[in-house]
């Protein structure tokens, strides 16, 4: 039972079905990332980084996670400078992430975000529509992890100019 139980949420997050709840989440957050099979752009990146055992770890986390297709958008030779670079590639994928477990509910009540990396997300709702920095929508929203919340975002957002680290 607990099996098909597992297989059904992991069903309801690849097709878009409602999720499983906080408690039933067993996954962390790059193990539920990685399952989901559209953020394997992603999950490399977070390697490249060394940021796999930090998301892995107690958290809690929000993380506002790019897809493939979003990673698909910034030009090939960008991305591949991006991944060569670690400094970098850290201070884009904290940029993703907030402290603490951010409900979509919570989400929608806020101008903005502070991420790990140190700089703001500015957050806008707009006809039901959740959008970061102007650009990135929120396709997806609440996906539990037993250390935190996933939300799918279409675009990859990046830090402001001149403010890097903490």
């Amino acid at each position: 039972m607990k099996r098909f139980m597992t297989a059904l949420a992991l069903a309801g997050v690849v097709l878009g079905a409602p999720r499983a709840t906080m408690a039933q989440a067993q996954r962390n957050i790059v193990e539920t990332a990685v399952a989901a099979g559209q953020f394997t752009t992603l999950a490399k990146a977070l390697g490249a980084a060394g940021l796999v055992e930090t998301l892995s770890g107690k958290g809690p986390f929000t993380v506002f996670a790019p897809t493939d297709a979003a990673f698909a958008k910034l030009p090939k030779a960008t991305l591949d400078a991006i991944l060569a670079d670690k400094k970098k590639l850290t201070e884009i994928l904290t940029y993703h992430v907030v402290a603490g477990r951010v409900l979509a509910a919570d989400v929608v009540k806020v101008t903005e975000a502070k991420s790990v990396q140190g700089a703001p997300i500015a957050v806008k709702v707009s006809g039901g529509t959740v959008t970061l920095n102007g650009s990135a929508k929120v396709v997806s929203t609440d996906i539990a992890a037993s250390n935190g919340v996933i939300h799918v975002i279409d675009t990859v957002i990046l830090p402001p100019a001149g403010h890097s680290g903490h």
